[in-house]
């Protein structure tokens, strides 16, 4: 059933780009931009591909995906499966839905070494550049090996700005934004607001999934026979809007934020946006309640705008 949400009312219009509504699909979904046609038609107002890596990989070993019920929460350690960054761009050149902004979620190879990750962005970058709307540089995920590392204030910086030095090059320049991590801590948090100052990129998607598994209804001998991996869904969502209300409480209202951690509910979206998320993105949430929560979140918005 097509059926986009495309009232008037929700359009929204931030980093010169045109949403035609407030709720994406998160990166991970859609790694290799198989899927990004059909998922356009159940109403998202943008669609965020990847991440993607410069090498096709495997990713880690099956199982790497586990569904927490009684949470309406998942566990993943995928570790970037994906084709390669070639094979998305060729997918791209077909085409693309109109009227849905596509986002490039780009990262390094598990192989790369920190040292040279710098390398592995710039390669997305420069091959997804002319195929994607705007860019999310994807320093956050728990699955790839020191992964995390590259969020400390000094390796991110050069990262960024790096980046921007090649995207400040080019005719029209595209947004770039920072996925960070919701185990960040308020010093942390603090050097992601000076980091996205110092390096101008254009705003933050908050907040990945955590490493934390507090508080769970699921029982610990479960817990412990799934193993490590990222945690999303229901349980990620109070601390990813704590994560977005800080970051933009500290920046004077100034930062963009995409809120995504947790959105099951209509309630949960609108919680997101007062906290200071200007648009949103949705994964784990649909697949506990399906397609129609995408419909059921716009009819909040526009009930409460």
């Amino acid at each position: 059933m097509y059926c986009r949400s495309n009232d008037e009312r929700l359009r929204r219009s931030f980093l010169g780009l045109d949403f035609a509504n407030p709720v994406g699909l998160a990166a991970g979904f859609d790694k290799d931009g198989k899927y990004f046609h059909a998922m356009s038609a159940l109403g998202f107002g943008f669609i965020e591909l990847g991440t993607v890596t410069p090498k096709g990989q495997d990713g880690n070993p099956l199982p790497r995906l586990f569904r927490l019920p009684p949470d309406q929460g998942l566990i993943n350690r995928m570790g970037f499966n994906n084709d390669g960054v070639d094979a998305l761009v060729e997918r791209l050149k077909k085409g693309k839905p109109a009227g849905v902004v596509i986002g490039g979620n780009i990262g390094k190879n598990k192989v790369t070494p920190n040292e040279e990750a710098a390398d592995d962005y710039v390669k997305c970058f420069e091959a997804l550049f002319p195929w994607v709307d705007y860019f999310v540089v994807n320093v956050s995920s728990p699955n790839t090996p020191n992964l995390r590392a590259l969020q400390d204030r000094e390796p991110l910086t050069k990262l960024l700005s790096l980046l921007q030095s090649k995207n400040q090059v080019k005719q029209a320049p595209k947004p770039i934004l920072l996925k960070i991590a919701p185990d960040l801590t308020e010093g942390q948090l603090d050097d992601i607001l000076a980091i996205v100052q110092d390096t101008k990129i254009d705003g933050v998607i908050a907040t990945n999934t955590t490493i934390s598994r507090a508080g769970l209804k699921t029982s610990d001998s479960e817990i412990e026979s799934i193993g490590n991996g990222g945690l999303s869904g229901a349980p990620v969502r109070n601390r990813s809007t704590e994560v977005i209300r800080y970051l933009y409480e500290k920046s004077n209202k100034k930062l963009f934020i995409i809120g995504v951690g947790g959105i099951v509910t209509p309630e949960d979206a609108l919680e997101k946006l007062d906290a200071g998320a200007a648009l949103l993105q949705v994964y784990s949430g649909l697949v506990y309640e399906g397609p129609s929560m995408i419909k059921r979140i716009n009819k909040a918005i526009l009930e409460g705008s």
